[in-house]
């Protein structure tokens, strides 16, 4: 308790602030030469890209192109701690169980091939060769159909390609990956709206916007690079709209760390020039309460003969539905869009009079919009927005979905995806001589379903916290360990680990930013940011162990370990030369992939190109399309009495379940992560103050008994009827079956929750 600090940070995002965060971190980990290295080169040409967000790695970079967060990842990788085969014979699993997230990835780097002894309850070595047959030989006992394939959002294209392969091969599909914890709202609903499941922008359309409107990113935290592109926004007379439930610093303010006058001052740049602070899952009917005033001021522009409003010519040349959408609109009652939006009807007016005076606007958003119940009608709204007034498929405008993992949207673009439409099956039939499964694999829910129901026979992880991460953590901590197997490639050891299966490996690999050497000499990896750009990346650090596999040459074991020999799949000539991994993903994805290698390290990355750029609309109806939203709330439940809406999310010292320390600066948390954050209002309604201890309970449909305790209150800037806390802490009170309607993405948003005293 004495380590608790609860105070209000004045600050701006960036600045004097983020320099004392990595001062925290770096010195922890150690400041090495190795590290110093990978922070100049990180982010730019022929350097090494970073291993926290996706955004886009301009090209002409800044001295430093790096982030708090980004210093932060880089440090926690090349740390000088090691996890050796003697530290799992001093801690048993149970006792390692024990430990907080943070300090069982402090302990620092894997460095050898581990299986899990029952008998003593320890994790002991074992060499690659007996790894490789004694996980071949347990992966062949099981039906392929009944195996997880799971990807975290950091392997390269070459990893993805190759483990997408594999799995295919084999004859399974079951590849979920963090786009299904995240942003596979965007996925699905972008593709059906307007044909493409990615952003349509690039980052020079920043260069070209006159206004920008975000919806739920928290830009400050989860992609601080950002803060750079919106300031020179800013600086050219852009104005920005935030819509968030919570005020997130970095959308006020923001101080330029390589600016030595802000430095040397302390001054500052205002970033969103309105901050509306709607209900969790209120973005439906506010954006539906901006487009009512849009279509009304297009019809009294038609009445009166003054110019219109909606962009008439786009509409009818490019868009289906408009009619019904804007009767729907033209009924909206505003008693309805004000209650459940949270806003007053004068704020939502103020941000329709940017948007109808705005020629080029930028819609971003983040999982603020994609995890609710209700999530693609959310997406659905943005897309209505733009397309009143033509601001898709021209410079300047269009969606903007930030992604968080550095790699995940590439991820799908190389195979990784449990949807037989989305991978290329005909295509690798026909390179690689094989019969590809074509029924829909388990994503993340299925997942989550089948582990509960013991049916899944067994779970290979490439990167990530699968079991910490999802929802429904205790029954899914119960059927983790009647797994028949469990194997994890990783760097360092996390929470899902150390639930044991009845077999469990655990196969420690290199970083992204240690050197790696293989036959063909020095090899570099590529990834896909948020804009559809591809990057190589080339790591130069010392390997933290000499025992390290690369992620390629681990995947490329597995699959000779369960795979009858191929001709046509040179694993050993892959993982020798990552060039032919190109070639072969080029071969796949002629389209997008063309001369791969030569463009590999392009300035700014090469585009992989977007129909919907181009007011190409691959769709049902051929045609961008309107939707009329399900309902005016995206949190899916009805409100109640002593009834609240929680909100998960990160602190700014944690990338997803990585948790760097417990320092979350911006919201002024320090000490811990136990916290609900709470409207004065309701404190003062339910006789709660700051300081108090709660627990929280689900109040989910289901009636299943899930409970936080030891909740420390405190009273922040949040709208009534909501609870902020941290992800993945509170991950114990969401549902499995509380998630996102058609894509299954965990509505960790707006989780129905009551307060237990």
């Amino acid at each position: 308790m004495s380590d608790i600090e609860i105070t209000k940070y004045t600050g701006a995002a960036g600045g004097w602030g983020s320099m004392k965060g990595m001062s925290k971190v770096l010195p922890r980990e150690g400041i090495s030469p190795d590290l110093l290295d990978a922070l100049r080169r990180q982010n730019k040409p022929e350097g090494v890209m970073c291993v926290s967000c996706a955004w886009g790695k301009p090209a002409k970079p800044h001295i430093a192109e790096f982030c708090e967060n980004g210093a932060k990842a880089t440090a926690w990788e090349l740390t000088r701690e090691r996890v050796t085969p003697e530290f799992f014979q001093q801690h048993s699993v149970t006792e390692l169980e024990s430990w907080p997230d943070h300090d069982l990835e402090q302990a620092g780097r894997l460095t050898h091939p581990m299986r899990y002894d029952r008998a003593t309850d320890r994790y002991v070595a074992a060499s690659w060769d007996e790894a490789f047959a004694a996980i071949g030989a347990k992966l062949k006992t099981c039906d392929p159909k009944k195996v997880v394939l799971y990807a975290s959002g950091r392997a390269s294209l070459e990893t993805s390609y190759m483990y997408a392969l594999f799995a295919r091969m084999w004859g399974s599909q079951n590849l979920p990956d963090s786009s299904n914890m995240c942003h596979e709202t965007t996925s699905v609903g972008l593709k059906n709206a307007i044909g493409s499941p990615v952003a349509t922008i690039q980052m020079d359309d920043y260069e070209k916007c006159d206004a920008i409107f975000a919806f739920g990113q928290n830009v400050g935290t989860n992609s601080p690079r950002m803060l750079h592109t919106l300031r020179d926004c800013v600086k050219r007379g852009v104005e920005i709209v935030n819509f968030n439930p919570l005020r997130e610093r970095g959308w006020e303010r923001f101080t330029d760390p390589q600016n030595p006058v802000e430095m040397t001052t302390g001054g500052s740049t205002r970033i969103a020039s309105q901050y509306h602070q709607l209900r969790a899952g209120g973005d439906i009917a506010a954006i539906l309460g901006i487009c009512k005033i849009v279509i009304e001021a297009d019809d009294a522009a038609l009445a009166s003969g003054a110019p219109r409003v909606v962009d008439h010519h786009f509409v009818e040349q490019h868009t289906v539905r408009f009619e019904e959408f804007a009767a729907y609109c033209r009924k909206a009652d505003w008693s309805d869009i004000v209650r459940e939006s949270g806003l007053s009807r004068e704020a939502i007016e103020a941000a329709a009079r940017v948007y109808m005076k705005a020629e080029r606007v930028i819609a971003v958003y983040g999982m603020g919009i994609t995890q609710h119940r209700y999530g693609i009608d959310s997406l659905y709204m943005i897309v209505n927005l733009l397309l009143l007034r033509g601001n898709i498929g021209r410079e300047g405008a269009g969606p903007g979905p930030v992604r968080g993992h550095s790699n995940v949207q590439g991820q799908r673009t190389v195979g990784i995806t449990e949807k037989t439409e989305l991978a290329p099956v005909e295509r690798l039939k026909e390179l690689f001589e094989f019969e590809p499964p074509t029924e829909k694999g388990w994503d993340t829910v299925d997942c989550c379903r089948k582990i509960i129901a013991g049916e899944c026979q067994g779970f290979v992880q490439l990167g990530g916290n699968f079991l910490r991460a999802t929802p429904e953590h205790a029954a899914m901590r119960e059927g983790w360990a009647k797994l028949p197997i469990a194997v994890h490639i990783a760097t360092k050891l996390n929470k899902s680990h150390l639930i044991p299966g009845e077999e469990s490996w655990i196969l420690p690999c290199l970083g992204r930013m240690e050197q790696d050497m293989q036959g063909s000499g020095r090899q570099a990896v590529s990834m896909e940011d948020s804009f559809s750009h591809i990057y190589g990346s080339v790591g130069k650090a010392t390997p933290a162990a000499d025992t390290l596999l690369s992620e390629p040459a681990i995947v490329a074991g597995i699959a000779k370990a369960v795979l009858e020999p191929n001709s046509n799949v040179p694993w050993d000539e892959w993982v020798d030369d990552y060039g032919l991994v190109r070639s072969a993903i080029e071969n796949t994805y002629p389209d997008k992939f063309l001369n791969f290698n030569e463009r590999l390290f392009t300035p700014g990355g090469f585009w992989k190109g977007n129909p919907a750029s181009h007011r190409q609309w691959e769709t049902e109806s051929g045609k961008a399309e309107f939707n009329v939203p399900r309902a005016l709330n995206a949190a899916g439940f009805a409100d109640a009495e002593g009834r609240f809406r929680l909100v998960t999310l990160r602190s700014n010292d944690q990338f997803n379940t990585t948790i760097y320390g417990y320092d979350d600066r911006f919201r002024g948390i320090s000490g811990t992560r136990m916290v609900a954050m709470m409207n004065r209002g309701d404190l003062a309604r339910m006789g709660l103050k700051g300081g108090d201890f709660i627990a929280l309970e689900s109040d989910a449909e289901d009636q299943t008994d899930r409970v936080v305790e030891g909740l420390m209150v405190v009273e922040y800037d949040i709208p009534a009827g909501c609870i902020a806390g941290y992800y993945p802490e509170l991950n114990y009170l969401i549902p499995v079956e509380h998630h996102a309607l058609d894509s299954h993405v965990p509505a960790a948003k707006s989780v129905p929750v009551r307060i237990r005293r």
